[in-house]
């Protein structure tokens, strides 16, 4: 796998992007389920087939385009793939002294956005911890730690020590990433309207908020055309978060929606959203 990688990393952007269009329609022709679902979450939303058909092939692209991402050499920056817009208010909130919260949906490409970040703002503002769930087989498992790990990120596992990792880093002024839209474990969410249908939601964004005051934003890289790189825009959070955990969880989910609206076209929409939590085992270390 990580040879494999290594040579897909070489290959110029938009032909990844031809490859993944490819494998995203492989995917939907192949797997009545996925197909379903997809229209399905596409509907909900109020989508047509007309404006969701696109992201048929950009869930191919995003899948496409790791190796470009995560085996590009350390020092080989982002540079003229990446345009950045609304930096000026993650420069605001380190001036007040503040840590971040990143929420990104599954929308375009979410890898990127943290690249950006490290790349323009860990010098003057600090690295990065993005929570992540480590992959169950061991070869992922070490090519995505392997991928991850570039100067001015750091990751932490969806566990009690993630959290506690990621709390300190608020504390410091640093800045955090989540997907909201990511269903949690059982315990640790609540149920909330996502496009007008109950789906259950992470807690953790709000309480990282409140506990230490860190201001939160989001975030979502745009895919351009024809392999031409990414457009990451950064912009606050258009309500005050509320304290109580199921109405700050639907002020997230609104948010999430106005983002994905902007680009529907590069949402993951075959993503099982509605799903129910799964159950923690007994001794579950989660957070």
């Amino acid at each position: 796998m990580l040879i494999l990688f290594r040579l897909l990393s070489r290959c110029p952007l938009w032909l990844l992007h031809h490859i993944g269009a490819a494998l995203g329609w492989l995917a939907f022709g192949l797997s009545p389920a996925y197909r379903h679902r997809f229209r399905e979450n596409a509907a909900q939303a109020g989508l047509d087939w007309a404006q969701a058909r696109p992201a048929v092939a950009s869930a191919g692209r995003m899948a496409a385009e790791l190796p470009w991402l995560w085996m590009r050499p350390h020092d080989r920056l982002l540079g003229s793939w990446v345009r950045v817009e609304g930096g000026e208010h993650i420069r605001a909130a380190h001036a007040q002294g503040r840590g971040l919260i990143f929420l990104t949906p599954h929308l375009g490409c979410f890898e990127v956005t943290a690249q950006a970040y490290a790349e323009h703002f860990s010098a003057l503002c600090g690295p990065l911890t993005a929570l992540y769930r480590p992959p169950r087989k061991a070869v992922l498992r070490d090519l995505v730690d392997t991928a991850r790990h570039r100067p001015g990120l750091k990751t932490a596992p969806a566990t009690l020590a993630g959290v506690r990792q990621m709390i300190r880093a608020l504390k410091a002024g640093e800045a955090v990433g989540l997907l909201p839209d990511q269903v949690p474990p059982e315990g640790l969410g609540v149920w909330a309207p996502f496009f007008g249908r109950p789906a259950y939601t992470m807690t953790l964004a709000s309480r990282l908020a409140h506990q230490t005051g860190a201001q939160v934003l989001l975030a979502w890289g745009e895919r351009l055309a024809r392999g031409a790189g990414y457009v990451v825009r950064f912009s606050p959070l258009e309500e005050a978060l509320p304290v109580e955990a199921e109405s700050a969880a639907a002020c997230i989910n609104r948010a999430m929606e106005r983002l994905i609206l902007q680009c529907p076209g590069q949402y993951l929409w075959g993503y099982h959203r509605y799903k129910g939590p799964r159950t923690l085992p007994a001794d579950g270390a989660q957070p």
